[in-house]
């Protein structure tokens, strides 16, 4: 087997969003992607990803709300964020500077909330395109999640490809019994990718007070223990859908991305592992390219869908 010196990392999954490569950094684990300039070297990866904003600005749920367990954490931020107004006048001129492409995870709670969000953001430059959120709780449809129910995914998504030229990228939860029907459904209403997988929902107890660890009570459960729920969540997508897929789930190394890329992720989501590494998207960026150059690999794209099975 040859080494090649050169290997192709770029990647574009459609209505002009190219990635220079396919390592982005996951929302919620960036912030705005102000903050973190003396930390990592923001132009060295594909794509940021913001942290979610909603219409309307959002306190989040009381603390404790973040709690380190076992092969990870768990997270019940409770989508805090400055809102639309604060978001468009000071974190978008700051994003339109960085070397990379920017997608803003956005928020809603309701059909109506998301598609006025995206189209009071059309209107303003320096956004390559959105990531969907729809772990959120529909409060016209009694709380339900978005992600849990095919009819309200579409209607979302329908609506949404309605009003925007800009990529869809839509987040899916794991909790649902065939993820591949709900990522069909946001094929056919016009997403241009799908991101999974969202967190799982899991809780932690402090014996002695007998009391939960987090004042919700359950939060989001993260890193690398879910990787390989998120990994089988990818492969079941992989085989519903032609649209690209962005894998998310324990993504810690070089290695786990490549795992992605081989059950079918066309670019992946690096997040918890930030937290602990600031710079370790940076690192996975290089640790791909290192294990293509030794596997004789000139473009990445060689990877993708080639699990044999």
């Amino acid at each position: 087997m040859s080494s090649v010196t050169d290997v192709y990392t770029a990647v574009d999954l459609g209505r002009g969003l190219r990635l220079k490569n396919r390592v982005l950094v996951a929302s919620g684990t960036f912030a705005y992607a102000d903050t973190v300039g003396e930390l990592i070297d923001v132009s060295r990866l594909g794509g940021v990803i913001t942290k979610a904003i909603s219409l309307q600005p959002r306190e989040g749920n009381p603390p404790p709300r973040i709690v380190e367990v076992p092969g990870g954490m768990l997270n019940a931020i409770g989508l805090a964020n400055v809102g639309l107004e604060r978001f468009v006048r000071e974190k978008l001129p700051r994003l339109r500077l960085l070397d990379t492409a920017v997608i803003v995870n956005v928020v809603g709670f309701s059909t109506a909330e998301y598609v006025e969000l995206v189209r009071r953001l059309d209107e303003h430059e320096g956004i390559d395109g959105y990531e969907v959120n729809l772990s959120c709780p529909n409060v016209k449809e009694g709380g339900a999640c978005f992600a849990d129910d095919a009819r309200m995914t579409a209607e979302v998504v329908g609506a949404l490809r309605a009003v925007t030229e800009r990529h869809l990228m839509i987040k899916l939860s794991p909790g649902v019994p065939r993820i591949g029907q709900i990522a069909r459904v946001c094929q056919e209403e016009g997403a241009d990718s799908v991101s999974l997988i969202n967190t799982v929902v899991g809780m932690a107890v402090d014996i002695r007070t007998r009391r939960p660890r987090l004042a919700n009570v359950t939060g989001g459960y993260s890193g690398p223990a879910i990787k390989p729920i998120a990994l089988a969540r990818v492969w079941e997508a992989y085989k519903a859908v032609r649209i690209p897929l962005v894998g998310i789930g324990g993504i810690m190394s070089a290695e786990d991305a490549i795992e992605f890329f081989l059950v079918g992720a066309q670019a992946v989501q690096v997040g918890t592992g930030t937290f602990v590494m600031p710079d370790l998207a940076v690192r996975i960026v290089e640790g791909i390219e290192a294990f293509c150059r030794a596997e004789g690999i000139a473009d990445v794209a060689e990877l993708v869908g080639g699990l044999r099975v």
